[in-house]
């Protein structure tokens, strides 16, 4: 089956989910390592349900956090895309934007090169500022964001991470167009 990109990178495709995905999308959210900065790892049920959401936020909003794969082999790399936050913030409703690969893929500019072609899109749809927040302690996801173009705000305290304490607190960026 030839791929359907929404848009493309230099070495990214940007699509929707497919069933198809779910092995592979599903054995990186189980991973450990791969999750270490969220609560916890997901199962199959809670990542095809992710899928699910993605796909639904594309319908209704026109973006979501797109399934990526690399354009010279095809291989599923991960997700990079926008989300919408609507817990409580001083900064939500917003446009968030985020990503995850597979640990096969880190280290090679993948989540920067696809950072900037998300907020590439952004712009196109006419979305006005993008927001992005990691664990403070996550210092490869800071530095995609500031590679990305976004700027530093703020450092906060992420109520739905009250329970998970060494993921707290979470640093804040943003980029306006």
């Amino acid at each position: 089956m030839t791929p359907t990109y929404l848009f493309t990178s230099s070495r990214l495709g940007f699509r929707l989910w497919r069933d198809s995905d779910l092995p592979s999308f599903s054995a990186m959210n189980a991973d450990e390592e791969a999750m270490r900065y969220f609560e916890k790892p997901l199962s199959e049920e809670e990542s095809k349900a992710m899928m699910e959401r993605m796909n639904k936020l594309y319908d209704d909003r026109g973006h979501c956090y797109f399934a990526i794969e690399s354009l010279e082999t095809g291989e599923f790399i991960g997700m990079i895309g926008m989300g919408w936050k609507t817990f409580e913030a001083d900064f939500t409703p917003c446009v968030d934007i985020g990503w995850r690969l597979d640990k096969r893929f880190w280290n090679q500019g993948f989540a920067s090169e696809g950072a900037i072609r998300v907020l590439e899109y952004a712009k196109e749809m006419g979305i006005k500022e993008v927001y992005s927040y990691a664990s403070s302690s996550n210092k490869a996801s800071t530095k995609v964001m500031e590679k990305a173009g976004l700027a530093f705000i703020k450092d906060f305290e992420l109520e739905e991470l009250k329970n998970t304490p060494r993921l707290n607190p979470c640093s804040l960026y943003k980029i306006t167009f």
